[in-house]
């Protein structure tokens, strides 16, 4: 009877997605599923989902739910961790301080500025969590669903001994997309996929086992829709030669080429991307709605008579727990350390590469080397994540200040004056939110 711990289980679609896709495998069906969140309203309405979705099944589950982490934590084979560390007013700050300086980004939760931020405010509560498995639940799992992936997955690697790995959509549905474009069954699409997280690049992309770049780069340049579908990644693909992982809208933060202008944001980012202007970015908007609005959803999920199909989905995690309980063995793009698994990337640097889960545990796949135009621009983003982690850890602003000075939009657009005096308001706006730091000027 596998013990299955969800911290941050307020996350209303996300929870009551996986549970279900947990249950409908036979060796995770008797689970306990402990639930725990901060918001005692949100964990009501996510311990009624799910002891609804239990019957709905007719399994032999149970499920408990708990505002005392140590309490969920305890005997748990796996944890699952979706978190907000600071809130959406906090985020929002992330976005409008470097926005006044000329540094307009996208979505501002992976890296950059904002992700950094984010990082700075994330990882203490992380390591609060993995200490606590520690203590209450040494071998189990966890399974990091919180953005900032690479910052929060290499801290808890770093300072913790417990068996971990971050997951993330982007390149199953990236993989998808791709096949969708050239008219592939995606059962025919093998592939091999490396880099960092949200920066991972399609080292091969093939279908029946023949290269289907032609086919991508065919789609890509004499098909309008399919280019306007991917802006800022298509114009990537047409000048590296491989595809990136995750959104337009996440990779035009990336690098120097996209958002460094108004007239370029207007190109290549306002069209192709899921970005509308606006006092703050158009993600903070949406999660500001649903925060708004999940409520209202809930009501009506619970007003129906057949609220969910129970159905298994493609949630990576269910795959993961179950192969990892002994069931068939599961291949899935993983966050786990650089232990020569990516030759030009830092060593010990938190990367994504394919992993496998089992009864023996999580296994990592070496890949060798990124191409060098690739491993240029993941490198530098990897550099500069060791460094801002390096800085959080030991409290130091500097380190924050030159990590962010390396960031390839950032330096596009300022001075390393201007660079610093926006590292220190930022500083400045969130010193309540960082117990890792004892003083706030770089």
């Amino acid at each position: 009877m596998p013990k299955i711990a969800f911290i941050g289980a307020g996350s209303w679609g996300f929870t009551r997605k996986l549970v279900r896709d947990v249950l409908t495998f036979p060796r995770l069906a008797d689970a306990t599923i402990a639930l725990m969140d901060i918001d005692a309203e949100r964990l009501d309405f996510a311990h009624r989902a799910v002891k609804r979705i239990i019957e709905l099944g007719n399994y032999p589950a149970r499920v408990e739910a708990t505002m005392d982490r140590a309490e969920a934590l305890r005997g748990a084979d796996y944890v699952v961790v979706t978190i907000l560390a600071g809130g959406l007013d906090i985020w929002r700050r992330d976005i409008e301080i470097p926005k006044k300086y000329g540094v307009d980004t996208n979505i501002g939760d992976t890296r950059g500025p904002s992700g950094i931020f984010r990082a700075l405010r994330t990882i203490p509560s992380m390591l609060e969590i993995a200490r606590d498995m520690e203590r209450y639940c040494p071998k189990a799992t966890m399974l990091n669903y919180t953005n900032p992936m690479v910052m929060l997955c290499r801290a808890m690697q770093r300072e913790t001994s417990i068996q971990l790995t971050g997951l993330c959509h982007s390149v199953q549905g990236t993989a998808e997309m791709l096949a969708r474009w050239i008219g592939a069954p995606m059962d025919e699409i093998t592939y091999t996929c490396a880099g960092i997280n949200h920066m991972a690049w399609y080292l091969k992309y093939e279908w029946k086992g023949k290269d289907a770049y032609p086919l991508i780069r065919k789609a890509i340049t004499e098909r309008p829709e399919v280019y306007n579908e991917e802006i800022v990644r298509n114009e990537m693909f047409l000048a590296l030669d491989h595809y990136v992982t995750e959104s337009s809208g996440h990779n035009s933060e990336y690098n120097w080429w996209f958002r460094k202008r108004p007239d370029l944001i207007e190109q290549y980012c306002t069209h192709g991307t899921g970005w509308n202007p606006g006092e703050y970015a158009y993600v903070v908007k949406r999660y500001s709605e649903r925060m708004d609005n999940w409520r209202d959803e809930a009501k009506e999920w619970f007003a129906q008579e057949k609220p969910i199909e129970l159905e298994r989905g493609h949630e990576y995690a269910a795959y993961i727990m179950n192969a990892l309980a002994g069931g068939e063995p599961f291949q899935f793009n993983g966050n786990v350390p650089n232990k020569g698994l990516v030759s030009n990337l830092p060593a010990d640097a938190c990367v994504e590469v394919p992993v496998w889960a089992s009864r023996n545990g999580l296994e990592a796949t070496p890949v060798g080397a990124l191409p060098p135009q690739c491993a240029m621009l993941t490198g530098l983003s990897s550099q500069i994540e060791e460094m801002a982690v390096e800085g959080c850890l030991t409290g130091n602003p500097r380190l924050i200040y030159q990590a962010i000075a390396h960031d390839p939009l950032t330096a596009a657009v300022l001075s390393l004056a201007e660079i610093k005096e926006m590292v220190n308001e930022m500083f400045a706006q969130n010193r309540a939110h960082l117990p890792t730091f004892s003083h706030y000027r770089a």
